[in-house]
């Protein structure tokens, strides 16, 4: 199912966001302004959904929903970028990327599952990010889920973007945990076998292979 979706009218904001106004409010170095400047052309806020503007009610943890558009300069963007913006900005953040020109554009929809932080409500923590894959710019939106209020509408969105199907009663919550585990494993699988391809020592092959299958079990199991 599309995670690009059509957003009501009434929620559009089309606010430009100058990349200084980021700086000020996350704190940024050197490294992050630099990665502004080298892949981002310009950050957009496309849409507000709130109580007032999509008629849902707010949930602890989303009292809003922001849609931002950010046009880039490059194919891919740092998810240290993203994470720089949503450091600014205090509500769940959905990011839609586009890059390329022409017939040749494209967009991504990344989001992190974000939430107040248990410690301090006063900040708020983000997970790893999870992307849809890349389609044609004009592609159709899909109509917004339907939901009771904004935390559902916001559940809903993230499940879009889940690489793995949630199992029977797993909360959100424990989908991320377990969508991080499968993202951690997966690297994990990936470095061992760079490792197994660069090995000379047939003893030493075994070893990596035994651990590779170990390795990919885990995910299977992971990812059922």
């Amino acid at each position: 199912m599309s995670a690009l979706f059509a957003y009501p009218k009434q929620a559009e904001f089309g606010r430009v966001l100058p990349k200084n106004k980021i700086y000020e409010h996350s704190g940024a170095n050197t490294r992050l302004k630099d990665l502004f400047v080298e892949q981002v052309e310009q950050i957009v806020w496309r849409y507000k959904l709130a109580p007032e503007t999509i008629n849902l009610a707010a949930k602890p943890g989303v009292p809003e929903i922001q849609v931002f558009a950010i046009q880039l300069k490059t194919p891919e963007v740092h998810h240290d970028v993203l994470r720089c913006i949503d450091g600014a900005v205090q509500f769940p953040i959905i990011f839609e990327l586009t890059q390329g020109q022409g017939a040749a554009l494209r967009t991504q929809v990344v989001a992190a599952y974000k939430r107040p932080s248990e410690a301090d409500s006063a900040r708020w923590v983000c997970s790893e990010y999870f992307e849809s894959g890349w389609v044609p710019a004009t592609s159709e939106r899909a109509p917004l889920p339907l939901a009771l209020d904004l935390g559902g509408l916001y559940e809903q969105v993230l499940h879009r973007l889940m690489p793995i199907a949630a199992r029977a009663q797993e909360s959100l919550r424990d989908l991320i945990a377990r969508t991080e585990q499968v993202m951690a494993k997966t690297k994990e699988i990936g470095q061992t076998e760079t490792r197994l391809a660069s090995e000379k020592q047939f003893n030493r092959k075994v070893d990596i292979n035994a651990t590779l299958r170990q390795l990919k079990t885990e995910l299977e199991q992971l990812s059922r």
